[in-house]
């Protein structure tokens, strides 16, 4: 691909993590979440902020003991901040031969705040220094008895950093910072009755819940660990895909991943999962199976399932097999691609490219990239790319992903920051890998950066959609990783499409309205073979078949026929 210059506002780089799942929404939940990405940096890298600070701090002491040594502690301190202010002005000079013109007067907050702790921790006193941007009227000190209780005490540490984020950098026009400061002080007092760390944390979630905005949270580090099982592109496991049949509650195989334990072992698409090590799986969710299946690689588990056989087109009894599987580190693609074929209106079988995007991970783009010029190297006439219950991910593997799409200088979405100005994130001399009509299904499982990817083909001219009204979550996070190993989501920007359309709580509306069904097709004599190997070798066909049965994609060959004929 030649690589276009994506524009991008300083306040809108690759450190923003679109929100990966959904607040109140069954079917984003779960399973999804470990499909997102997340940063490894324990550093939140936004540049949104100024880089001119005044110090305030907020001090906790378990002791009359430490408030004794705290002037001889924050000397300690003031030494320790005036080297790492001597490496801040290194690295911001470093940084800024990475970064725009535009961006050379910024520097991320946490790049002194997590410097500030590690000296902080040094001096063996429990204070919290939070950078107050240049607009504050004055510095906010607070000095607080820290519980004694270990682990409430380090909870305490982690509400503090929470808020000092979320102090310089949410994004709401409604935001007091008075409000937000006295927020801290009552959180404190709350946790001091505290004798757990279950109990300290739901302060904290308290404390963000009081802001009115659901995708501003913290989540456990055991939480934040699941969250990042996708950011390399990787978990461990035995590569199963499987889904609960809307009918029955069974556990379907949807999917082996190529190349992985259950693939190799000859597990198929079709299989039902009855036992997992010896537990029956009757009533239990596809998310909680896929958490039995996921563990540590070396380690084994056994399945049980029940497989449908035929012999010589007859249908026999269905078979139980017992698989013991080695779980390995499963490399993931959030990218699926087929040829569809079918007769257009003019006679002739089209071939259509059809390319299912789960998420926007870390890979997303370059498996995009790889898909496109397979199916184009196949000969296809058009495209159907299919975002539905995609949730989002990555904001820069959404506007990597348009660009490969579109050309020119178009715009791919406008952000709006902190302080209310809006700002276009524009393609410059792009060059798009295929000119070929496209097709984009959404639905209501369609949010974040999935909105973005379908706004900016569909504004630009580029796209039709079919399918469902979108999500509308028109908000984007970023995601810090805090001391104790928890991560913080805090709202950083809005986005609007390019034409300015509201995403927010509102979506964007098809096209052509489409409800998924399931359609009924003749049986194809091709696909009921008489043995298992006949069985693997058409599982691809299986597969394509499925997805012509598919209403919506059926909408949308006919209206790629219009535009090829």
């Amino acid at each position: 691909m030649d690589a276009a210059t994506l524009r991008l506002p300083v306040a809108q780089s690759i450190h923003h993590v679109d929100e990966c799942f959904l607040v109140g929404r069954k079917s984003l939940d779960g399973q999804h979440i470990v499909q997102c990405s997340a940063f490894k940096s324990n550093r939140l890298q936004t540049p949104l902020l100024s880089s001119e600070f005044r110090q305030g701090a907020v001090s906790l002491f378990t002791s009359k003991a430490q408030k004794r040594n705290a002037k001889a502690s924050a000397f300690r301190r003031r030494n320790c901040l005036a080297s790492a202010k001597d490496e801040s002005k290194s690295q911001k000079t470093q940084d800024q031969r990475s970064i725009s013109s535009q961006g050379d007067k910024e520097e991320g907050l946490l790049t002194k705040l997590s410097k500030a702790v590690s000296c902080t921790l040094a001096a063996g006193v429990l204070l919290f220094n939070t950078g107050l941007p240049a607009w504050a009227e004055d510095t906010f000190t607070l000095t607080f008895p820290g519980s004694t209780i270990e682990e409430v005490n380090t909870v305490q540490r982690t509400l503090v950093e929470a808020w000092g984020i979320v102090r310089e950098t949410y994004v709401d026009p409604s935001f007091n910072h008075q409000d937000w400061d006295l927020t801290l002080e009552s959180s404190l007092a709350d946790t001091l009755s505290d004798e757990t760390s279950e109990e300290a944390y739901s302060k904290i979630k308290s404390m963000l819940a009081s802001l009115g905005d659901p995708f501003t949270r913290i989540i456990t580090p055991k939480e934040y660990e699941n969250f990042r099982i996708n950011n390399d592109g990787a978990l461990e496991g035995v590569g199963l895909l499987i889904a609960s049949e809307r009918d029955t509650g069974h556990l379907i195989v949807m999917s082996p991943l190529d190349g992985g334990p259950a693939a190799r072992a000859g597990i198929i698409s079709g299989d039902e999962l009855v036992y997992i090590d010896g537990e029956p799986l009757s009533g239990m969710d596809g998310e909680m199976a896929a958490t039995k299946l996921r563990g540590r690689a070396g380690t084994s588990v056994t399945l049980t399932l029940r497989r449908s056989v035929s012999a010589d087109g007859v249908q026999g009894e269905p078979l139980m097999t017992e698989v013991k599987l080695k779980r390995e580190t499963i490399a993931l693609s959030p990218v699926y691609s087929t040829v569809l074929a079918h007769p257009a209106l003019d006679g002739h079988e089209e071939k259509t490219g059809y390319i299912r995007l789960t998420t926007f991970s870390q890979n997303a783009a370059a498996d995009m990239e790889r898909a496109i010029s397979k199916l184009e190297k196949e000969g296809v006439e058009s495209y159907i790319l299919d975002l539905r219950n995609n949730p989002g991910g990555l904001v820069k593997a959404g506007l990597d992903v348009a660009q490969m799409w579109l050309n020119g200088d178009d715009i791919l979405v406008n952000t709006i920051d902190r302080d209310g100005d809006t700002q276009p994130i524009t393609l410059v001399n792009s060059r798009a890998l295929t000119q070929n009509p496209l097709v984009v299904l959404v639905n209501e499982g369609s949010a974040s950066a999935s909105e973005i990817l379908a706004g900016a083909l569909h504004d630009n001219g580029r796209a039709v959609l079919v399918g469902q009204q979108t999500f509308g979550k028109g908000k984007i996070q970023s995601v810090t990783e805090l001391r104790d190993g928890s991560a913080l989501f805090v709202t950083v920007a809005k986005y609007l499409s390019p034409a300015f359309h509201q995403i927010d709580q509102v979506g964007i509306a098809p096209d052509l309205k489409c409800l998924s069904e399931e359609l009924e097709l003749p049986e194809d004599p091709v696909l009921a073979p008489k043995t298992l190997q006949e069985e693997l070798k058409n599982a691809d066909e299986i597969g394509r078949r499925m997805l012509q049965r598919d209403s919506c994609i059926v909408a949308a060959e006919h209206e790629l026929d219009k535009i090829v004929t």
